[in-house]
């Protein structure tokens, strides 16, 4: 029996999300069934994150166990030929049997992608939202850096979520612009449900100047989610990377502690590699 990490890229518009559902197909289940075709024997699939329905993921990490005799480097080309075109696996590496993709990462990058013009597109509509008002995009940006650092981000958090703790680090908010397209960068140690989301809904109303550039500042404050705005749509949401420490590869068993907070919080500065 052995352990295998995959890269798995997906367009989450037709998915009921990652992870398996009963009210439709998610994009779990469509893995789990290639993998068991593939290898002849029953597969379950753990990602590193739970995206919804609609969110996208450029990079999930996915391990599972297995005991057939398929390199791991080769599974990309089996499982290609068999998922459907929106589900792409770029590589697959043998892990040791404790690594989990979840539990032992140390950090991730979310992309949230803004198209702010008068008219949508037809090309780009499940990629990004569409917002036809104009924004102040100096705004958004002002209000930014009060996301940086170590905070308890319980403003931030969607109704149904179960994380542990609501403390969090960021350590990158950037607003990229090009013409119409507004890109949103978020990286940090762990990201709460629907917590980037709701960043960009926030963050479009303060473009809008529907709320205070200082908006972020206050929620942090207050713990409210009163005091920030709307949660974006899922169509805008990527999932873009997945950073491990470089010791979940060679003795997961040292980062013990970090797996059983299941927070993805450390303590203290990791080297981390990409888990490609």
């Amino acid at each position: 029996m052995k352990r295998i990490l995959l890269s798995v890229e997906y367009d989450g518009t037709n998915y009921a999300g990652w992870q398996r559902q009963q009210n439709g197909l998610a994009v779990q289940q469509a893995l789990e069934e290639a993998l068991s075709r593939a290898c002849g024997e029953r597969i379950t699939v753990t990602g590193s994150s739970r995206t919804d329905a609609g969110v996208h993921a450029l990079a999930q990490q996915v391990h599972f166990d297995t005991g057939c005799s398929i390199p791991p480097d080769k599974f990309p080309f089996v499982l290609n030929t068999m998922l459907p075109p929106d589900i792409r696996v770029h590589t697959g590496r043998e892990v040791p049997g404790d690594f989990h993709a979840r539990f032992l990462s140390c950090g991730k990058t979310y992309t949230y992608r803004i198209l702010n013009r008068r008219h949508g597109s037809a090309l780009y509509r499940n990629l990004c939202w569409h917002v036809p008002v104009p924004l102040d995009v100096s705004a958004m940006r002002e209000s930014l850096p009060a996301l940086l650092g170590t905070h308890d981000f319980a403003a931030f958090q969607a109704a149904g979520g179960t994380a542990k703790t609501t403390v969090r680090t960021l350590d990158r908010a950037e607003l990229r612009q090009e013409e119409a397209r507004l890109t949103l960068i978020l990286s940090g140690n762990a990201f709460l449900y629907n917590m980037v989301r709701i960043i960009a809904g926030t963050l479009v109303e303060i473009g809008l100047h529907r709320l205070r550039p200082d908006a972020f500042t206050q929620a942090l404050a207050s713990g409210s989610r009163l005091d920030l705005g709307m949660t974006a749509p899922p169509q805008g949401l990527e999932l873009t990377e997945v950073r491990y420490p470089a010791d979940a590869f060679t003795d997961p068993a040292s980062l013990r502690w970090h797996q059983e907070s299941g927070s993805g919080r450390s303590a203290g500065p990791f080297k981390t590699i990409p888990p490609d």
